[in-house]
């Protein structure tokens, strides 16, 4: 396989892993939405979306922060592109910032127990609305442009040949491995869901 392959694509190989590593976190949020409406059945589900989406979640950070690194060190390519819209620069730091107090309130949580969750569970649940916002926003403001980004992963994905297009390789395979990073995290924590699991630790329906 040739380095061009692994390492290659520019701005549209970018643009492509980060709409694809999107999609991937809206479906998988919008399951651990369902699990919130139903936690005192779903807790155990809960706990292994929320662990396993933290993989993705670090590369969709990962991916996005590198557009910005390369504009703003004034890379040829990216700054030919352009930075995103003011807006969504904008939300940027409101979208990172909730998503990490929200996944690592949760983490908290769920090491501690529901015997001492009050002051974290209230940060978790705070964090969760003020997430929703800038989240709901930010997906709003990349729509227009999404399906573009996706015809062309479609383009170039497996059924078409693995890394038939420059980094297309590279890029299955750091989507995938951060799908499997999450998924192996979820795995080896699954002991820790046992006192959450337990009869009584939500004796009020739907309290999350």
């Amino acid at each position: 396989m040739t380095r061009s392959r692994l390492l290659g694509g520019g701005t549209a190989g970018n643009e492509q892993l980060t709409a694809v590593t999107g999609v991937l976190l809206i479906v998988l949020l919008a399951v651990l939405g369902v699990t919130i409406l139903f936690i005192g059945r779903l807790i155990w589900l809960h706990l292994f979306l929320g662990l396993a989406l933290l993989g993705p979640i670090v590369l969709k950070i990962a991916s996005t922060g590198y557009r910005f690194v390369r504009y703003y060190t004034r890379e040829r390519t990216y700054v030919a592109k352009g930075p995103p819209h003011l807006l969504l620069r904008a939300l940027g730091p409101g979208v990172v910032l909730t998503t990490l107090v929200v996944f690592v309130s949760g983490i908290v949580l769920m090491l501690q127990g529901p015997s001492d969750r009050h002051v974290t569970l209230l940060i978790h649940k705070v964090s969760f609305f003020a997430w929703l916002a800038f989240t709901g926003l930010h997906v709003l403001g990349h729509l227009p442009g999404l399906g573009r980004s996706l015809q062309a992963v479609r383009a170039e994905g497996p059924d078409h040949g693995l890394g038939s297009a420059d980094g297309a390789a590279g890029r299955w395979i750091v989507l995938i491995g951060a799908v499997l990073a999450g998924v192996v995290l979820a795995v080896a924590l699954i002991p820790h869901f046992s006192v959450w699991t337990a009869a009584g630790a939500f004796p009020h329906h739907g309290e999350h």
